[in-house]
């Protein structure tokens, strides 16, 4: 099996504190405005609250290194004769095999991080689009084949070799 593009590391770091770097700036918003408002705010009181802040923040970006690293170590994919196969996950295992006769559509996908990387993402969209809710619960549709930190070459290889077996699997009546 194949594992992404050593850059998904950053990929994934650079998501995962992007993401909550707004929580972040609320919750310190709104902890400085409480304090403010109440009229305690010291010197000692300032300078306990930045010395946690920058522990915390710290900590969360050790932790979300490490995280991004794991990640890409536990990604995984492959073309199988049967399909397009992928793994992932590092505490909850997920396998997933797409058989070519169900995709339908493949696109690259550059984000803003990705394209500053050199990275694509690739959608592998079936025919029964797949059901997901985001971590902050927010449902929606998304292809089931998502490979995300490709390289922009790599992407365009797979894509094009999916969708040359693809429409070679539509003949065979699989």
């Amino acid at each position: 099996m194949k594992q992404l593009d050593k850059k998904a590391v950053w990929l994934f770091f650079l998501s995962s504190v992007s993401s909550t770097l707004i929580f972040s700036l609320i919750f310190v918003g709104w902890t400085l405005f409480a304090v403010f408002e109440d009229s305690f705010i010291g010197g000692n009181v300032l300078s306990t609250m930045l010395g946690w802040l920058i522990l915390v923040v710290a900590v969360f970006t050790v932790l979300s290194f490490i995280w991004a690293k794991l990640s890409y170590h536990y990604y995984r994919y492959e073309l199988t004769d049967l399909g397009f196969r992928k793994e992932s996950g590092v505490i909850w295992k997920k396998y997933v095999t797409i058989p070519y006769a169900r995709i339908q559509n493949v696109d690259i996908n550059r984000g803003i991080l990705a394209r500053l990387l050199g990275l694509s993402d690739l959608h592998i969209q079936t025919a029964g689009a797949s059901a997901s809710i985001s971590r902050y619960g927010m449902a929606g549709i998304s292809a089931e084949g998502r490979l995300p930190g490709v390289s922009k070459a790599d992407a365009e290889v797979l894509r094009d070799e999916l969708v040359k077996r693809a429409s070679g699997s539509l003949g065979q009546g699989v």
